[in-house]
């Protein structure tokens, strides 16, 4: 059957259903929103006359909910404007519209009758064929389907999303034994195309995947932490981003996610394996933790955890942490390990395992307990939550936002090396690891012509991960590097299309990233059809051009230095986007300042949703010099239209620039208009590099030309510069902005506007490139930029000098 999405119900509007409702607006489908009916009149209805008939009453549940949601940080629309894509309605007046839509979806109380008795509903109204899922995290799913229809059973599974869906990647789907296949590779494939999820197929037990392993290493990690006497902070130090795991490490993990919720899974997970599982009395829940669930210090939720945050005697927020000793929160302090400095120097999270395990410190002790323990469980659930290991890792890794999975890190510390750790900790797996090892297979995972595979224990050979043909992944790709430097590879990544990655820290980018961008494309110009530049960095595409090394030159006053750098780097750009092979880039997450500017010069953008990107030099004292000033005077020129007020236009871009703006999605930046409609937005990350490298081919492959560098930018000169200069002298007197504000602010609205001619005209590009240099040279000499400069490298922000 071919099966399409375009009509999406939704069963209940709290923190998850209004917010997956919101995901799926912002992939385009439309979406009814239900909740029930409110019991009774709250007097703000009363005194406005309002009947319980009154649609205002009967939808206040889940009217109120998604307000609530729409308005929530981090936001889970890519904008605001798809909040019209969600229709909301109730229960009762309005459940018979479900025979609308391509997929019903519950997301109600965890309460098996209250489920039950909502499908038997479902059951009666829906269309044949209609997709139903329950998103539970504790329900077994077979149980919801008892009693339904035969094409209610064959249409009916489970799928788990992570909160907040926008943000978490995971997406667990859970088959009952009715279940069609059919659906099963339906909802897999949808998941992961269309959701932008890592789509993992589970089983039908207590927690499924994540939950059972994640909830198992939180509270194993906080109980060896107690037995070790180490602190709040010294924990989430140690399982934060040196682990390659989020910076929330364990505690405030707990205190975002709220440790009522921690708890009630972690006590569905104990009364759920009664002689199912061997490890069962681990998720009996610690002391220090139920003592803080009986004061409901229950987190975020609460205003205090395992961290409580206050003001001090100036009003300024200070985070305290709990000290478990006297149960009360003392200001958090500095840590300090010996194995952690040994790492210091490792950028590469992979190479750091092997140091963390075999430190001699009680950080090497913390990581050789906790590894072994949660490394011996994860073995012994194989087959009941999965029978491969790859889906392990997969979920462990979106679940949580780890940067490894469990597997995998095994991988990385050695398999041999951590069973010895194991068994000398009396925590040896299951049977089948010294099985594979007995069999000469040394690792979990391999990579072979650029594929990876798992050790399947059933076989006992290694398999080829599926799914992996619509995916580019470097990390596979070591084997295919045509050229490197310190700061960047080329990789030949296939049907005549090479890939530049960065590898500085945050992607930064100086010399040797430079050289890799022109290198790439003097290579691709010689033996290729065209070029992409993506990397798999899990903090940024790129951070911008390397601030250390402009910041020393301007304290030295070396202004003919500061000159050749910013020349090179417009001349960069300009030649992305003026060379005869087409360039794509790829940016996710983080592209700002330099990062932004690399994309602004792009033949065209393949962005995952998620990307922030923005000219955010203004911060630091200086206003975007690599183009970036420029080509928003340009685009802003292409913009114009007979009749249109072009100041406002231009104002929208000078705004944006002047605030250091940061887009919160990708859509987001379309709006600013750092992203172009000829500019791609891809859901999955994991699909980036590929959906980049298909763009490339598609534009070789239709005649791509070599375009010639623009005569025809439109600037307003003195008129515009003048409106301009009348604005931010009016914000400086209201005292909007500082006195350097005001300084920079004009220096762009010089450059912006096509510095000082008489009336509007057109200008080439080169004539902005200068304007943009001159500006950005004359602000590096001045002492309120450098201290900007000092206080964003000082690893604080920049003062508002």
């Amino acid at each position: 059957m071919n099966r399409s999405i375009r009509k999406v119900a939704v069963l209940g509007s709290g923190i998850m259903g209004s917010r997956i409702a919101c995901h799926f607006a912002n992939i385009g489908v439309e979406v009814l929103l239900l909740d029930i009916v409110p019991k009774e009149l709250n007097d703000a209805e009363k005194a406005k006359g309002i009947t319980s008939e009154h649609p205002v009453f009967r939808n206040r549940i889940v009217n109120d909910s998604l307000q609530q949601t729409i308005k929530a940080s981090p936001a889970p629309l890519y904008s605001p404007a798809f909040a019209s894509r969600i229709k909301t309605g109730n229960f009762d007046d309005n459940l018979a519209d479900i025979k609308n839509y391509d997929w019903v979806m519950e997301v109600v109380v965890e309460r098996l009758d209250i489920k039950k008795n909502l499908f038997e509903k479902v059951d009666a109204l829906r269309k044949p064929g209609t997709l139903v899922t329950s998103n539970t995290s504790g329900i077994p799913i077979h149980l919801m389907a008892e009693g339904r229809s035969d094409d209610f059973r064959k249409h009916f599974c489970g799928t788990h999303f992570f909160n907040p869906p926008r943000y978490l990647r995971l997406l667990e789907i859970i088959p009952t034994p009715e279940t069609d296949q059919g659906i099963v590779d339906f909802l897999m494939h949808y998941g992961d195309l269309f959701l932008g999820k890592t789509t993992v197929l589970a089983k039908d037990t207590p927690g499924f995947i994540a939950n059972r392993l994640g909830i198992y290493a939180l509270i194993q990690t906080i109980r060896v932490a107690a037995e070790m006497g180490l602190s709040v902070d010294e924990v989430d130090k140690l399982t934060g981003p040196v682990a390659g795991r989020p910076k929330s490490g364990t505690y405030r993990l707990s205190d975002v996610v709220g440790l009522d919720t921690t708890v009630h899974v972690a006590n569905n997970l104990y009364s759920s394996g009664e002689g199912k599982d061997e490890s069962r009395d681990a998720f009996i829940v610690p002391e220090v933790m139920q003592k803080l669930y009986d004061n409901k210090w229950l987190g975020d939720k609460t205003g205090q955890g395992f961290y409580k945050k206050i003001k001090d005697d100036k009003g300024k927020s200070v985070i305290l942490a709990l000290d478990f000793s006297t149960l009360e929160y003392k200001p958090s302090e500095k840590v300090k390990f010996e194995t952690l400095e040994g790492t210091k120097a490792i950028s590469d999270v992979w190479k750091r395992f092997p140091v963390l395990v075999a430190g001699k410190d009680k950080a090497g002790e913390f990581y050789r307990k906790t590894f072994a323990d949660i490394f011996r469980y994860a073995s012994f659930r194989i087959p009941e939550i999965s029978d491969e290991i790859f889906r392990i890792d997969q979920a462990i890794s979106a679940g949580f936002g780890w940067q490894y999975g469990l597997f995998e890190t095994w991988d990385a510390i050695g398999v041999k090396n951590m069973l010895s750790i194991m068994e000398s900790l009396d925590m040896k797996p299951a049977e089948w690891v010294y099985e594979m090892i007995g069999a000469g297979n040394e690792s979990f995972y391999k990579v072979e012509n650029g594929k990876r595979s798992y050790y399947d224990i059933l076989s006992k050979a290694y398999k080829k991960i599926p799914g992996q043909d619509s995916f580019i992944l470097l990390s596979n790709l070591s084997n295919n590097i045509v050229w490197k430097n310190a700061g960047a590879n080329l990789y030949d990544i296939g049907d005549g299309i090479l890939n530049l990655e960065f590898k500085s820290k945050m992607n930064t980018m100086g010399s040797e990233v430079i050289e890799g961008i022109n290198k790439g494309i003097s290579l691709a110009e010689k033996d290729f059809l065209g070029l992409v530049i993506g990397n798999e960095s899990s903090e940024a595409f790129s951070a911008g051009a390397n601030l250390a090394m402009l910041f020393m030159f301007a304290i030295e006053q070396e202004f003919d230095e500061i000159n050749m750098v910013i020349a090179q780097f417009q001349q960069t750009m300009m030649r992305a986007r003026y060379s005869s092979i087409p360039v794509v880039t790829a940016p996710h997450s983080l592209a700002l300042g330099g990062g932004c500017e690399l994309n602004l010069h792009a033949d065209k953008v393949v962005a995952h949703a998620e990307t922030y990107i923005g000219l955010v030099e203004f911060g630091v004292g200086i206003i975007p010099a690599g183009g970036g000033t420029k080509e928003m005077a340009l685009r802003c020129s292409d913009m114009y239209h007979a009749g249109d007020t072009e100041l406002n236009i231009l104002q929208t871009a000078f705004m944006n620039i002047a605030q250091a703006k940061v887009s919160t999605s990708a859509q987001e930046a379309r709006e600013m208009n750092y992203l172009q409609d000829k500019d791609q937005i891809v859901l999955n990350r994991s699909r980036l590099i590929g959906e980049a490298k298909q763009a490339a081919m598609d534009l070789a492959e239709n005649g791509y030309t070599q375009p010639k560098q623009r005569n025809d930018i439109k600037v307003q000169g003195k008129t515009g510069i003048a409106l301009f200069m009348a604005g931010i002298a009016q914000m400086r007197l209201a005292n909007y902005i500082s006195d350097h504000d005001a300084k920079i602010a004009n220096k762009l609205a010089y450059v912006i506007n096509g510095g000082d001619l008489s009336y509007a005209q057109n200008v080439t590009e080169q004539y902005l490139l200068d304007l943009e240099r001159e500006a950005f040279l004359s602000l590096c000499g001045e002492k309120k930029t450098l201290e900007r400069m000092q206080g964003l490298l000082n690893g604080g922000k920049p003062p508002r000098n």
